[in-house]
């Protein structure tokens, strides 16, 4: 008999203890990050305080506790015990997704930049070819009228192609000469070949 009670009490026993096990499992549950979650309020949802902080920090391997993603799908142990001595202050930091969001700003404004740069560029460049060609013109429309474009032309003391004084080129009849000169004396004189121009169809000469 007394074997009996003791195989009834050790078979009761053994239940009991194999129930206690079963109690303690738990499972970890899957959450997936919101925008403006931290750890601490993620523990706080879970366990009513920040004491899971650390345990979700090692569970899913994360290094910085203040950053957390959106959309980021950790594993939480609800019964897991905190390690932290104290409670980890209730972070107002959001979701890090500023990085993403600044960068097409930042791409955008550079991009707009260049475009301002390239179009005036482009500007200044047509600019100078407008300019560049009515100086020409003008420089050739009074050549053509004082010595038909020659530089050997001769007019008693006037000289070459823009028929230019004697005195200013200095005994140098060269072609070369005779632009610079003629560069020189209507840039002094009249500030540019266009201002030569209209000087001539108001006067006859320049």
């Amino acid at each position: 008999m007394k074997f009996g009670k003791t195989l009834v009490l050790t078979t009761l026993l053994t239940a009991g203890a194999v129930f206690a096990l079963g109690t303690d499992a738990h499972a970890a549950e899957s959450y997936t990050v919101q925008s403006g979650d931290t750890l601490s309020k993620i523990s706080v949802k879970f366990a009513g305080d920040n004491s899971l902080v650390d345990s979700i920090a090692k569970e899913n391997n994360i290094s910085n506790i203040h950053m957390i993603f959106e959309g980021q799908t950790l594993t939480i142990d609800a019964d897991a015990e905190g390690t932290a001595a104290t409670a980890v202050p209730e972070q107002t930091a959001p979701v890090q997704t500023t990085t993403q969001e600044v960068a097409p700003v930042q791409q955008t404004e550079q991009q707009t930049t260049q475009t301002a740069q390239t179009a005036q560029a482009t500007a200044t460049q047509a600019a100078t070819a407008t300019t560049a060609a009515s100086t020409n013109s003008a420089k050739e429309w009074i050549a053509q009228r004082e010595s038909s474009g020659s530089y050997t032309a001769t007019n008693g003391q006037y000289i070459g192609r823009y028929q230019l004084s004697a005195s200013y080129l200095n005994g140098d009849y060269s072609a070369a000469n005779q632009e610079r000169v003629a560069d020189q004396y209507v840039t002094s004189r009249y500030g540019s070949w266009e201002g030569a121009q209209a000087f001539w169809q108001a006067n006859g000469w320049y």
